[in-house]
């Protein structure tokens, strides 16, 4: 049987992505990888480099399959629904960014400028609607509000209750990121910058 290098390279991808998700950059193990993806160390090295870089290229991965199948809306709320049921379906997008929070911190991140850009695509699709408010706080607070309501899973029980499921947060979510774009009572609405 050939060699096939596409198909290595795509399972150290699924395993990498596995890994950085259930223990972060830090807790990561290079042999786990290996031999969930069926492959040798060198194999990942030769293909991503050290761990920091295999992390990146899993990140980056993550982030476009999510750019792709949520893409940019000026409806907010809709948005926000369709961002949570990825989540909701894909965790391991939202951990892999909580990581790299958690281990990188302040400090710049892989490919910022490309990826500040992409964020700006959102930021420009809501200023479309022509909702009252800065554009970029409210696209930032419905990826806040989107992303802490499914990454928190204990404290929404907490608050919420054990009975308050996913899909009532749902709508909870939709309904907060509505009340974002909505103008304050008798002031009238000013453009999105």
């Amino acid at each position: 049987m050939a060699y096939d290098s596409t198909a290595t390279r795509e399972r150290i991808l699924a395993a990498a992505t596995a890994e950085f998700a259930a223990h972060g950059v830090a807790g990561a193990r290079v042999d786990r990888i290996a031999a969930e993806a069926k492959a040798n160390k060198r194999a990942i090295y030769d293909y991503f480099g050290d761990k920091n870089k295999l992390f990146a290229v899993v990140l980056e991965h993550a982030l476009a399959d999510l750019a792709d199948a949520v893409p940019p809306s000026e409806d907010l709320p809709a948005y926000a629904e369709r961002l949570f049921d990825y989540h909701r379906a894909h965790p391991e997008a939202l951990r892999l960014v909580m990581w790299e929070a958690l281990e990188i911190g302040e400090g710049p991140v892989p490919a910022e400028e490309d990826r500040t850009a992409h964020y700006q695509d959102k930021i420009d699709a809501a200023a479309s609607g022509g909702r009252a408010g800065d554009a970029r706080a409210r696209v930032f607070f419905t990826l806040a509000l989107t992303g802490w309501s499914i990454a928190m899973p204990q404290l929404r029980r907490m608050v919420l209750g054990p009975d308050h499921s996913l899909d009532d947060l749902r709508t909870d979510v939709a309904q907060a990121v509505q009340a974002l774009s909505a103008a304050p009572e008798g002031q009238a609405q000013r453009p999105a910058e």
